[in-house]
């Protein structure tokens, strides 16, 4: 090569340095509107920032024609992007019904009327329905547009539907939603209690049943506008439990929700089952709502973490008369996991309860008595030997006295990493679970101020090592409505909570316990940054 050819004039130099200066004030303007208070990172190195978009979906709530149903939205202060120019909204819209055609019993393909559902073929291969009629936009049914200030809502008895929606800038980081339910009947009775969630593609339950004296409803839910195909497996105490869905699955056309009865797929009866419930295409929500004709009503939840090692179910109530352990491993390996209770004094192994074998894809399921012995605790598995794989694990706790009996469900949950939500306490009957299997642990816990007034009042808590302590708030006598609780870890090892909510009708303790997992309100992003250098020629 003409060695002139590396040789650049110096005008096209400058003309080059020029254009290089005139697109760097672009990138300035560009770059965003000043709503983002996240310092940049240097290139090449990862940030962390808050999400900008956060969705959820909750179930259809009790058919009890008598229930009623509170929501309580909730995003954390501090966290979003600042500026009146992301301003941000959170809402839930109403979710349409779908019936399909399980094969038998409920779900029979026949609308509420009795009258054939000419939907369930079109929507057989996950393909959306076409509308005959435009419809207008639904109404929200609860919608918040400012950080730290909880929105309440309730629906009344027999107009509640599933719901779906999505928060959006400031109000995205660590949206949540309770959605809490009173069933109060001669054949029902319970605080049903659940968190919306964020839609996926994979859950897993420990402890549905088929037997005759419990009605236990899988409630999926599509919020997405193309259909998809729902598969649900079942795992017994003799492996897997065949299903008259097991090739087809469950159509489920765009926007819209069904309640499968579990028992309308099999024709065993189980006492105890794990469940697999998973989308083919799509992202949807996945609870089961269970009412057990002695003990009345709750969501179970699926359950999080436990993906692999030790197993944390926080937040068992101090004078629960029966804890029941149902733990299932959908791994290949058999494990044998220790079984110690965290207590608010240490932890300890139960007498008689040492330890529990999983085999491989086989139910087990363990009556623990009152372990608590009167104090507050926390369920922890952990793997002994070096053998460690997934373990879905639940507890169903009951509280009260022969008829007076309710029930209610603790999972598996996620450790907070960073910061975890809840909302819908109770001005009276609430009470926080932090459990630390390991170091001792820094929290941070903010109440919020109501959704009836109040304000939001915060402590500091050390959680000693290997201890559950147990928090109940002190509001300000202003307090009214429902309000949100946040934790933060601020140092030290892993840290695991719950909250209770309990209700007392007719002497019978109505309660509900939901797992604080970390919100993921903040994502890494990589470092970006300015490199003039790219539009320079060489020397």
């Amino acid at each position: 090569m003409n060695g002139n050819a590396l040789r650049r004039s110096p005008a096209l130099s400058l003309l080059a340095a020029a254009a290089a200066l005139v697109l760097i004030g672009g990138l300035g303007t560009l770059g965003g509107d000043g709503g983002d208070t996240t310092p940049a990172a240097p290139a090449g190195e990862a940030a962390r920032a808050p999400v900008e978009r956060t969705a959820l979906v909750c179930p259809e709530p009790s058919a009890v024609e008598e229930a009623t149903t509170d929501y309580t939205s909730y995003s954390p202060a501090g966290d979003g992007p600042a500026g009146d120019s992301l301003p941000g909204t959170a809402a839930l819209f109403p979710i349409a019904r779908y019936t399909p055609d399980t094969g038998s019993g409920d779900g029979d393909g026949k609308d509420e009327d009795g009258k054939d559902d000419e939907e369930g073929e079109d929507a057989k291969d996950g393909e959306e329905t076409e509308e005959t009629a435009e419809e207008p936009a639904p109404e929200p049914v609860v919608e918040s547009d400012e950080p730290g200030t909880p929105v309440a809502a309730t629906v009344k008895a027999g107009k509640a539907t599933a719901l779906a929606g999505a928060a959006e800038h400031r109000v995205a980081p660590g949206w949540t939603v309770q959605q809490s339910s009173v069933v109060d009947t001669e054949s029902t009775r319970g605080l049903l209690g659940t968190a919306c969630q964020s839609p996926a593609t994979d859950f897993w339950f420990a402890g549905a049943a088929t037997v005759d004296t419990r009605h236990d409803y899988i409630h999926l839910t599509n919020p997405e506008d193309t259909g998809t195909v729902v598969d649900i497996e079942l795992y017994g105490p003799e492996g897997p439990v065949e299903t008259s869905i097991a090739e087809d699955g469950i159509s489920l056309p765009g926007r819209s929700s069904v309640a499968v009865r579990l028992s309308t797929l099999t024709g065993e009866q189980h006492a105890g089952l794990a469940v697999h419930v998973t989308a083919r295409t799509g992202r949807i929500g996945a609870q089961i709502e269970t009412v057990d004709e002695q003990l009345g009503a709750d969501w179970l939840p699926a359950v999080s973490g436990g993906t692999e090692g030790r197993v944390v179910l926080p937040g068992i109530p101090p004078d629960a008369k029966t804890v029941r352990l149902v733990a299932f491993t959908p791994g290949d390996a058999d494990l044998n996991l220790s079984v110690q209770l965290i207590g608010p004094s240490g932890t300890f192994t139960p007498a008689g309860n040492e330890s529990i074998f999983l085999r491989s894809r086989l139910l087990e399921a363990v009556e623990l008595a009152d372990i608590t012995q009167g104090e507050p605790g926390s369920l922890l598995l952990t793997p002994e030997g070096s053998v460690t794989g997934p373990v879905v694990a639940s507890l169903r706790v009951t509280r009260g006295d022969g008829s007076k009996q309710e029930m209610a469900f603790v999972t598996g949950t996620e450790p907070v990493e960073e910061r975890a939500s809840v909302s819908g306490n109770l001005l009276k009957g609430t009470e926080l679970s932090l459990a630390a299997p390991g170091e001792t642990v820094e929290a941070r816990v903010t109440w919020s101020a109501g959704s009836g007034g109040g304000s939001a009042v915060t402590e500091e808590i050390t959680v000693p090592a290997g201890t559950t302590v147990a928090v109940t708030p002190e509001l300000p006598e202003e307090s009214e409505g429902r309000y949100a609780a946040t934790v933060e870890r601020i140092s030290g090892g892993e840290l695991f909570a719950s909250r209770t909510l309990t209700m007392e009708r007719d002497k019978i303790p109505m309660f509900t316990v939901q797992t604080l997992p970390d919100d993921r309100s903040r994502v890494t992003v990589p470092g970006t940054g300015e490199d003039i250098g790219i539009l320079l020629p060489d020397d």
